[in-house]
């Protein structure tokens, strides 16, 4: 009979099985491919190779049948760069910051979406971050974007951006920012914007080519940037089409951190409006989130749209093509403003690492009219 300690237990077996597999497994797995590797199969030095795998400067006087040779055997062999050790020997992180003052938004994943776009086509890295409309978290995650050596940045301006002083912050940084969604009137500091006034005028020409004349306003906040050319551009329609603006009915959306609070007043507004007993046969509401609380209200107040009132929102996020009715709305084109603010850091870093001077940009975008059914002529 064999004692305990001449036979293994299951345990002391089964460790020992796991460690002659472990340690198999590594004898199997190939190395990393590298320069030496693609040099001895290309017939090239290492110092060749080197220089056209990188790119480096002195590769434009490397002949194309070299580049070629050397290319096709990196490609055989698997050979993949090693983009951090190469951003560390030149400095560079190839990473883009982008700064989202709240995720939550719809507005922002359209623009999210042109910005991965663009930088991945240009092989950047976005590092993403929410400040959850937090001063000092924004304060915070910038100071841990510089440490990681960003080239470039983007932020993704929204309603509590007026009340974040966030320029100084911004300006002592010298490296590439735009802001998508806010204008700043300064020399460092590029921007993306919808033309905000455009957008208007177009939304209110079609309320009033339908044959609307009583028409009701919610108007954003006071403090919000887009607030006042949109105003602008309704009071612009209204004097070229002889259009009496009644101000028993207009309302402002009061000053709100969360992007879903518009819903809620474009309901509380609307109820306000109705008791009001100003007929109105049309609404127009700053945005789409507020549209769709003012339809919830007419609904409960037994007024159907389009049918007995039309309502115009302006944005177009992802539920306005699929809510009930469609809404009518100005499109923001998102996407393209995220690919322009991407597209002009990108040239700004490139400009720099060329020492070429750098310009500030501030593009506004025209939007565009999306008619459906939640708008319709007066009967």
């Amino acid at each position: 009979m064999e004692s305990a300690e001449s036979k293994p237990t299951g345990n002391a077996s089964s460790a020992k099985s796991r460690r002659t597999s472990e340690a198999s497994r590594k004898r199997t797995q190939p190395a990393a491919v590298t320069i030496r590797d693609v040099a001895g199969r290309s017939g090239f030095s290492s110092a060749t190779v080197s220089i056209v795998l990188n790119n480096a400067p002195l590769a434009r006087y490397i002949p194309d049948t070299t580049k070629e040779k050397i290319q096709r055997a990196a490609a055989h062999l698997g050979y993949r760069p090693n983009l951090f050790a190469r951003s560390l020997r030149g400095r560079r992180s190839h990473t883009v910051g982008v700064m989202v003052f709240d995720m939550t938004d719809p507005y922002c994943t359209l623009v999210l979406r042109g910005i991965e776009n663009t930088l991945f086509q240009s092989s950047y890295l976005p590092i993403l971050t929410d400040v959850h409309n937090e001063r000092s978290r924004f304060e915070r995650y910038l100071e841990m974007l510089l440490d990681r050596r960003i080239e470039g940045l983007v932020v993704l301006a929204n309603w509590l951006f007026v009340d974040i002083n966030v320029l100084a912050d911004l300006e002592k940084n010298n490296i590439p920012t735009a802001i998508v969604g806010r204008e700043l009137k300064n020399d460092n500091i590029s921007s993306v914007i919808v033309d905000n006034n455009l957008g208007a005028r177009a939304a209110l020409e079609h309320l009033h080519s339908l044959g609307h004349r009583k028409i009701a306003f919610i108007r954003g906040p006071r403090q919000l940037s887009d607030t006042e050319p949109r105003w602008r551009g309704v009071r612009a329609i209204a004097r070229e089409r002889n259009l009496e603006l009644d101000p028993r009915l207009i309302v402002d959306l009061p000053e709100s951190g969360d992007p879903f609070s518009s819903f809620e007043q474009g309901y509380k507004l609307t109820e306000e409006l109705l008791q009001r007993r100003r007929p109105f046969t049309a609404l127009m509401a700053f945005d789409d989130m507020t549209a769709f609380g003012a339809i919830r209200a007419l609904g409960k107040a037994g007024i159907r749209v389009p049918e007995q009132c039309s309502v115009i929102g302006f944005d177009d996020v992802s539920p306005a093509g699929i809510y009930s009715p469609a809404l009518t709305t100005v499109r923001q084109p998102m996407e393209v403003m995220g690919t322009a603010a991407a597209t002009i850091v990108l040239e700004a870093i490139n400009a720099n690492l060329e020492k070429k001077p750098t310009r500030t940009i501030h593009r506004r975008i025209v939007p565009e009219l999306i008619v459906r059914e939640s708008t319709r002529s007066v009967k």
